[in-house]
């Protein structure tokens, strides 16, 4: 698996990327979820320009460097917060969410950020329990910050709040100095 920036030229792909992310809703009841629009072209090089839009490729497969999945992040109130992560699901159940989300949380901490934030669906299998698996808490409201109050306040005018969502947290360790850092400071 390698994690890149994303290319201008991949763009489009996210967009069909996240066409695909969103039919398995479809199953769930979930309509409007598999049928809303993925984001615009014009977002995603917002994203793209800032250096917050990653893609998880597989060299090694017949897609060579073709996205398999993809992440945008926005730094929100000291964390950086998955404004949206997909996965392709011809390419689902082997690790490629779990390895952008890892990718971000050594960029978080590098820059040094406290933790990854997320909101999504409590019910979904794939949303809220997965992020359990892999480190994220839910958060009670008395823990949501402002900038996660604003985002979930987005999100109702959206819509999204016909089904139960929550706000999700996984604190990420400090980044270690190195042992040039280390040493040099010992002297």
């Amino acid at each position: 698996m390698r994690i890149r920036s994303a290319r201008r030229s991949d763009l489009r792909l996210l967009q069909d990327i996240e066409r695909a992310a969103g039919e398995p809703f479809r199953t769930l009841g979930m309509t409007s979820v598999a049928d809303d629009d993925p984001p615009p072209l014009d977002l995603l090089e917002s994203y793209r320009r800032a250096g917050r839009c990653w893609v998880a490729t597989d060299p090694l497969s017949t897609t060579g460097d073709r996205p398999l999945g993809y992440v945008i992040a926005d730094p929100v109130d000291g964390a950086l917060h998955i404004e949206q992560i997909s996965v392709d699901p011809v390419a689902a159940r082997r690790g490629i969410g779990r390895a952008l989300i890892a990718h971000l949380a050594v960029l978080a901490t590098e820059q040094g950020l406290t933790a990854l934030t997320l909101t999504t669906f409590s019910e979904v299998p794939w949303n809220a329990p997965y992020y359990t698996r892999i480190g994220f808490r839910v958060l009670p409201e008395a823990e949501l910050t402002e900038g996660l109050r604003t985002i979930r306040g987005d999100e109702s005018q959206h819509g999204l709040d016909r089904w139960p969502r929550v706000c999700m947290r996984r604190d990420l360790l400090p980044a270690r100095p190195s042992a040039a850092v280390a040493v040099g400071g010992a002297s």
